[in-house]
């Protein structure tokens, strides 16, 4: 086994690393940002910052009761991260799938109990178990072939857009500053997708129209899982690149 990973050419990229798995998990975390802000509490859960802005608000305001409820979701947040750092290694050493693809199904699991709940469920069940997903995504898939790229949010691609406008005007011979732009201009545009889709079916379904997310899951869960048993089966314990 060890031999086998040494084997893998250094320009080969793992399944879990392909562009088009970056990009339905762009899709999908667009439809959970719409759906949470329109039908679960008007909050973004997709990443921490707006939270840590309305708990240190709540705590300028002296509302100790608000500051406390921001802390649940930045917790399970922070569990996410620790759950995504701390288990993959005991996963891959099953030899039976890897932690990117078991991760993926729990995510499934999540959004079909989600879609069971009803609309007079507290939203924080919603809140704190899309926070919990989304942190193990985020530390889950970092590059996509090379390239890092975040698949939950949207500011680090308008970041990278811009370095690549700058150096790609500085050498305009290089043609890789071009290409890594359009990477990230995709992304939003499918995160923009994702969100719109969501608002509309939404309006719709209420909180039910959280299964849509599945349609793209189930495209990246059977593509890792088939990488998984098949054509990868002999490279399960290698490691992702930016891990």
């Amino acid at each position: 086994m060890a031999e086998s990973n040494r084997d893998i050419k250094e320009e080969y990229y793992l399944v879990c690393e392909k562009r088009w798995v970056f990009s339905m998990l762009m899709l999908v975390a667009g439809f959970y940002g719409a759906f949470t802000y329109s039908i679960r509490g008007g909050i973004f859960c997709n990443a921490q910052t707006a939270n840590f802005v309305l708990f240190a608000m709540a705590l300028g305001n002296f509302q100790w009761k608000n500051a406390l409820y921001y802390l649940i979701p930045m917790a399970a947040y922070l569990l996410g991260a620790i759950v995504s750092e701390a288990v993959p290694n005991s996963v891959k050493k099953t030899h039976i799938i890897r932690w990117d693809t078991l991760l993926i199904l729990i995510e499934m699991v999540a959004v079909v109990v989600l879609g069971f709940l009803p609309e007079t469920a507290p939203f924080q069940i919603s809140q704190i178990t899309i926070n919990f997903i989304c942190s193990m995504q985020y530390n889950t898939f970092r590059q996509a072939q090379g390239v890092p790229m975040a698949t939950t949010f949207c500011t680090n691609h308008l970041r990278q857009i811009g370095i690549a406008i700058v150096k790609g005007a500085r050498n305009s011979s290089d043609e890789n500053h071009v290409k890594r732009m359009k990477e990230h201009v995709k992304m939003l545009i499918l995160f923009v997708i994702g969100a719109t889709i969501s608002a509309m079916l939404c309006n719709i379904f209420l909180g039910k129209a959280i299964w849509f997310a599945l349609i793209p899951l189930t495209i990246v869960f059977s593509g890792l899982l088939y990488a998984d048993r098949k054509i990868e089966q002999d490279m399960i314990e290698a490691t992702p690149k930016g891990h």
